[in-house]
């Protein structure tokens, strides 16, 4: 059992057996595919100044190597008194209010920003949601990407918290 201290993350579209609906991914039909989930993190350390996220497909295969994470979503800037991101926040935060406004979505490995899962060529992938803590703001640029996240944030990480989802 998680301590009630921790800095976690949840969401409410991942059902008890931790899988990811089919409304988040390629597979759903019309508009009920590709939506983000919503997420909810508690217990953010003290001295947060902004959260980043970095949501990752690591069953993902490479037809050069065997598995391959694949970068489904990174979204920066995230406001420390945010509780969470709706669902369907991807591309969609305008009209969210003044709190949404500095939040950015980077370049997926589509090389387009927001929340794309790709066609999944079997399921029981897991999916790697990890909201990073940052002492510091970030200033990544107009395409922030998953690297250029992890290579800034070196040394200003004051927590992590993971939530794995499988589809």
């Amino acid at each position: 059992m998680a301590d009630s201290d921790e800095f976690r993350l949840a969401s409410s579209a991942i059902d008890h057996e931790g899988r990811l609906p089919r409304k988040y991914t390629s597979e759903g039909q019309g508009a009920q595919k590709n939506k983000s989930p919503p997420l909810e993190w508690y217990n953010v350390p003290q001295g947060t100044k902004t959260l980043a996220l970095v949501v990752q497909d690591i069953d993902a295969p490479n037809p050069d190597r065997p598995i391959v994470p694949w970068t489904v979503w990174v979204v920066v800037n995230i406001p420390p008194s945010l509780k969470g991101l709706p669902e369907d926040f991807s591309g969609n935060q305008q009209g969210l209010g003044k709190d949404y406004a500095a939040i950015q979505e980077g370049n997926n490995d589509d090389k387009i920003p927001g929340w794309r899962v790709p066609t999944l060529p079997s399921l029981g992938h897991r999916f790697e949601f990890k909201l990073y803590a940052l002492d510091d703001e970030m200033n990544l640029g107009n395409k922030p990407s998953k690297e250029k996240l992890l290579d800034e944030i070196e040394g200003h990480v004051l927590g992590e918290a993971v939530l794995m989802a499988i589809f």
